[in-house]
This record gives C-alpha cells, structure tokens and sequence, in this order.
C-alpha cells in the first residue's frame, strides 16, 4: 500500500463537489505542521500551522499562530496570523492580530484596529474569479526582435 520513494512531492486527490459529503467537517493544519506546495480543497480550512505555497479553498481560517507565504483564494478569508503574498476573497476580514504584507483583492474587506497591512487594496466584483487579479508579478514581455 506504502512505499518509500526518493520523490518528496506529494499529490491529494480532492474530492469533487459530488463526491463530497455536503455536511463534512472542516480541513484542520496544526499548529506543528508545515506544508511546502499547493492546498486546495472545496471545502473549509482553519489553518494554525504553516503554508509554503497557495492556498485555495471555499472558506479559510488564518489562525493566530497560522501562516502563509503564497497566494491565498478563498470566497471567505478570516486573517488572525500572517500572510505573504495576495489575498482574493469575495469577504474578507483581517483581524487585529493579523500581518499582510500583500495585495487584497475583495468584494467585502473588514480590517481592525491594530491590524497590519502592507500592500495594495482592490475592489473587485469577484475577486476570486478576476483573471487581472492572478496575473503573476514576474511576468513580462520579450521584446520582438527585427528582422533585416
């Protein structure tokens, strides 16, 4: 059933709409856990661990002691924790011991006092479904060469 292999990247299948169970419990990250690469699921995170790369889900929780260094895309995001790179959420609600430094995208945004945010603020009618707002900051045009 298990084998070792030298490949440290790991794939989960997420389950499709239909597959899933519509009163299934949400997906938890302890605090004593890190994951380096991509998170999605259909369905509800809470997040009190660390995440090297996006995250992408329904609804997510940020905890406290919770962290994320990529692009996070959820239809709610509740920030407690950190955050390194975009948020796109259509509600989102930065707490007052959260840290972002990023851009947000929303629909909805609610900051409280003593939060901190360092980045760009964006409305935008569905923000998690804008493809302006995904464009990667390292993209950029060659140049086109002339022909003689």
């Amino acid at each position: 059933m298990f084998s070792k292999s030298n490949d440290k990247s790991m794939t989960v299948k997420i389950m499709n709409k239909s597959t899933r169970p519509a009163n299934s419990a949400p997906s938890i990250i302890g605090s004593d856990v890190t994951i380096k690469g991509d998170v999605s699921t259909l369905g509800e995170i809470q997040l009190d661990g660390t995440v090297e790369g996006d995250v992408r889900s329904a609804s997510l929780t940020i905890g406290e002691q919770g962290s994320v260094r990529g692009v996070v895309t959820a239809e709610e995001v509740i920030v407690k924790g950190s955050v390194e790179g975009q948020i796109k959420g259509r509600n989102i609600r930065i707490e007052k011991t959260a840290k972002v430094k990023g851009d947000l995208f929303h629909e909805t945004l609610s900051v409280e006092a003593g939060a901190f945010i360092e980045g760009k603020l964006t409305h935008k009618k569905d923000a998690t479904q804008d493809k302006s707002a995904f464009s990667k900051v390292s993209e950029h045009k060659v140049p086109a060469q002339k022909t003689v």
